[in-house]
This record gives structure tokens, sequence and C-alpha cells, in this order.
């Protein structure tokens, strides 16, 4: 039983965050500053709640059109229209890099006008195949604006403080992401001198977590960026790359990784190598599908149950 159902004398309105995967979107509810996630929850507390809510995607690959899904841009697209379908429209979006397959202007114009149906402002990280040019150029002229280095950033909403960090610079294949002297710096001075009540929210391509180091799903420094926040009562990272859910809970830090609007990857371990998984073609939305991530207050783990889109 969520909090939004019991009677403990929390008030409905203050009940918190509503994270709900939409199509391959995560919907994320803040109040009070403190990012919880609950289920989906029906239009009458959406609109009883008065929260901040964002939305999170991921790995978009646009120009994708291999045996895995042919038509990438066509799953973005449903993703994006189940986000215009919420009951409460989202304050803004957060997409955890892979916009584009392989760097290409035209798959970026693809990604901006599918995106842009949306109508939210959208806060970017890149992913390896969106730095693939030469001169790493086209990302950081579209998104990159205004960032710091390779393009991280960090900005506050609703008394949250939300940071884009950037690991996927001189990726090597099947190796580690990794930040940077220069950019741990940075976020060593972002959050000094901020108060340990504030909320954190981290958002970076490839997990700060080590999920499986012999495919590369991890940030070789991430523990230190990580040793940064401890200080703080809740810290909440958001992570893509390896296309499917998986969560860790580790003292105030809660971690998940999201799925992708364009194929899914093998379970760690249980192929020779990462990549496009085929699965059968009435199976694909399955794999896209909807999760659940249910948060009960005055516990840390949240429980994901995962609902297929058909099936």
């Amino acid at each position: 039983m969520s909090t939004c159902d019991r009677d403990d004398g929390v008030s409905r309105r203050k009940v918190l965050e509503c994270m709900t995967w939409v199509g391959t979107g995560v919907l994320w509810t803040i109040s009070g500053g403190v990012p919880h996630a609950l289920g989906i929850i029906d239009e009458a507390v959406a609109q009883q709640a008065q929260p901040l809510t964002f939305v999170q995607i991921s790995d978009s690959h646009v120009g994708f059109d291999k045996a895995a899904n042919p038509n990438a841009l066509g799953t973005l697209q449903e993703a994006i229209a189940k986000v215009g379908a919420l009951p409460k429209k989202p304050a803004f979006m957060i997409h955890t890099g892979d916009i584009s397959h392989l760097s290409l202007p035209s798959q970026f114009d693809d990604a901006d006008r599918i995106i842009g149906q949306s109508r939210l402002d959208v806060h970017y990280v890149p992913g390896e195949h969106d730095f693939l040019d030469p001169d790493l150029k086209f990302y950081r002229e579209r998104y990159g604006r205004g960032t710091m280095g390779a393009g991280w950033y960090s900005f506050d909403a609703n008394g949250v403080h939300f940071i884009g960090l950037v690991n996927v610079v001189n990726l090597k294949a099947g190796g580690l992401g990794n930040l940077g002297n220069d950019q741990l710096e940075w976020l060593e001075n972002d959050v000094k001198g901020r108060s340990a009540s504030t909320p954190i929210v981290v958002f970076a391509h490839i997990p700060l977590w080590t999920v499986y180091p012999d495919w590369g799903w991890g940030t070789d420094d991430g523990a230190q960026a990580l040793s940064y926040l401890k200080r703080f009562g809740s810290v909440t990272v958001l992570n893509g790359h390896i296309h499917q859910v998986m969560q860790k809970v580790e003292g105030n830090l809660t971690f998940h990784t999201a799925r992708s609007t364009a194929f899914p990857q093998p379970a760690p371990g249980t192929a020779p190598s990462p990549g496009p998984m085929k699965v059968p073609d009435d199976k694909l939305r399955g794999m896209l599908g909807i999760a659940n991530v249910t948060f009960k207050q005055n516990e840390q783990r949240l429980a994901i149950i995962d609902t297929p889109l058909q099936g």
C-alpha cells in the first residue's frame, strides 16, 4: 500500500513523488523538496497533489534501424505521446543520454522534432552515441550552451538541487565511464555550502554505481563523486545506458536506471556482450513497457513492478 492509499495522518496533498514509467519514461513528482517514488496514481490524486513533477526518458537512439527495433523514432514518438497524455503536466523532462545513434545532425533534428512535441523544457546529458563526431560539437552546440566542460551543469527547482554530469568523454569500448578531475572539482564546489537537508537529484548517462564492470556498466570515479553527496539526507541518482530497470539503495543514496525508448539489452552477464537484444516483434513493447515504482513513506527502498505496454 502506497502513502497515497494509507491513512496515517499524512495529507494527500503532501503525498510526494509520483514516479511512473510512462511508456519508456519515468515520471517523478517531488513535494516538500524531497523526491519519492509512487506507482501510477489516478487522476483524482494527481489533481489533489501540488508537487513538482518531471519525466525521465533515456537512450532514444534516434537513427537506429536494426532488427532489435527497425523504428526507434516511432517508439520514441509513443513515449512522448504517453508523456503528453499524463493527467498532470510535468514541469520539465530529463533525458539521460544517447539521444542519437550516430551523432548525425539529421538524427538530432528528428529527436528534437519528436521530443519537442512534449512542449516541456528538457535537460539533457550526453551518452557516448552523442559524442561520435570528431569535435564533439553537434551535441554541445544544441544542448550544451551555458554548461561547463563537456556539458555538466546544475539547476534548482522547488527546493531540489539537480546536477547533470557527463561520464562518456573518451569512452573506450567496454570501458567504464569517467568523470575526470575537472568535473569532480566542479561538483565538490557546486555542493559545498549547501544545507545537508537539500534534496539532491543527480543524472548522468552511465550508472554512477558499478552494475557490471565486465561490460563497462559503471563509472570508475563514480565513488569519489558520490562521496561529496553522502552528507545530504536525500540523494537520488538517475542513469540510463543499460536499457533496463535496476535499482540500488546505499544509505541515503537511491539509484535508478531507466529503460530505453529504442531497444532492450540483456541482463548483466546473460549474453557474451551488451548490445541491442532482438526479441519477437510482439514482445518488443513488453520490453519497453511501463514500470510502476512505489515509495513508502519512512522507508528507503523502492519497489519496482514492471508492466508491459502490450501483453
